[in-house]
């Protein structure tokens, strides 16, 4: 019986059209395929500027040095999201704060945030997490009452809508991810998004060793190499041709198993009235996550588990890189909960009927 995968990417004849077009040129580094791709983003996003990098963990890093944040400086985190969040606030000098998330949402609350701000709190990172958008009004309204930054992770937010409007440019700087497993890939990629000129300058000068244009060997500042090679932006500009239908499938999915899924142990995840959702993985939550794990994996389906609590990771455990002794139950509720179903955009019906049933047919 073939195993059915919990997410792999969609990639077809396009994406090896457009690599061997970039290979035949010989321009592989940093070219004409990069601005197509950053002009797409921008288009779909409707943010006004964009800048490609190597991926989305130097594109959180980018953007926190671009916006001044170092040491001494708090960054306000959710505890629910994958560790680059935290380790990017590290890695620019910073100290990560952790806060609860919103147990409807799965994303950080505008009253989980402000328990957690001090006098040195710079600045606070929404996560938009699995297809959800955080309650940008009221974390726009905190950040103003207390002259914070915002910077929206929208590592898995491509597409995601909040109140009409694309998530990752309602803040300061906001990000995109395009890891392989993304509603859109690049294999690895990510965006950094902004309205303001100077924080994309100072985003590109980071990612091109601090100069401010490539073919000059005069640097202004000190940087690093993320830049995006062509046969990145050669996926990338493929698959953004094909958001609108991967988005489409990805709901048809969702609706799916909301349509035949029928077990009382397993429960729906609400989604907000102001968020348009790219369901990027359909997930549930069961009191019996180990139970339900092991009956899926033993008739063929793999499945993913929620997040580590961040405060539950052993790297950061004796250590004063992060403050681990804060009690957060609500993600630790949800980790120990959550569910993430076979999501890819290649799943067959017949395999989502296989899922489905065999879901139905869970006990304890």
């Amino acid at each position: 019986m073939k195993k059915i995968i919990q997410i792999e990417p969609w990639i077809d004849k396009r994406e090896l059209k457009e690599l061997k077009r970039v290979i035949k040129s010989t321009f592989v580094s940093e070219n004409k395929l990069n601005e197509e791709f950053q002009d797409s983003i921008k288009q779909i996003t409707g943010s006004k500027y964009a800048v490609s990098m190597t991926n989305g963990t130097a594109a959180i890093f980018c953007a926190l040095k671009a916006l001044g944040v170092g040491e001494g400086d708090e960054v306000i985190i959710p505890n629910l999201t994958f560790i680059a969040s935290a380790n990017a606030v590290i890695f620019a000098g910073a100290t990560p704060v952790l806060c609860d998330v919103n147990e409807k949402s799965l994303c950080m609350s505008s009253e989980d945030v402000l328990k957690v701000i001090t006098p040195k709190t710079k600045a606070i990172m929404p996560v938009h997490l699995y297809g959800q958008s955080c309650d940008m009004d009221s974390l726009l309204d905190l950040a103003k009452k207390y002259n914070l930054k915002i910077i929206e992770d929208a590592a898995q937010g491509m597409g995601v809508l909040y109140k009409g409007r694309h998530v990752g440019t309602f803040g300061d700087v906001g990000i995109l991810s395009f890891y392989a497993n993304k509603t859109i890939t690049c294999g690895e990629g990510g965006v950094v998004l902004s309205a303001d000129e100077k924080i994309i300058q100072d985003c590109y000068k980071m990612k091109n060793h601090g100069r401010s244009k490539k073919g000059v060997f005069v640097h202004e500042s000190i940087g690093f190499n993320f830049c995006f090679t062509e046969m990145q932006a050669a996926i990338g500009v493929s698959q953004l041709k094909k958001l609108k239908r991967v988005i489409s499938k990805k709901n048809k999915i969702h609706n799916f198993y909301l349509k035949n899924i029928n077990n009382d142990l397993l429960r729906e995840i609400p989604f907000d009235e102001n968020t348009t959702p790219v369901h990027w993985f359909t997930s549930f939550l069961t009191d019996y996550k180990e139970d339900f794990k092991k009956h899926l994996d033993c008739n063929g389906i793999q499945v993913r588990d929620f997040f580590y609590p961040l405060h539950k990771q052993p790297c950061y455990q004796n250590s004063d890189l992060v403050d681990c002794s804060v009690d957060l139950p609500v993600s630790e509720k949800l980790y120990n909960c959550g569910v993430s179903l076979p999501s890819s955009y290649n799943i067959t019906k017949k395999e989502l009927s296989r899922v489905c049933e065999v879901i139905n047919d869970f006990t304890i």
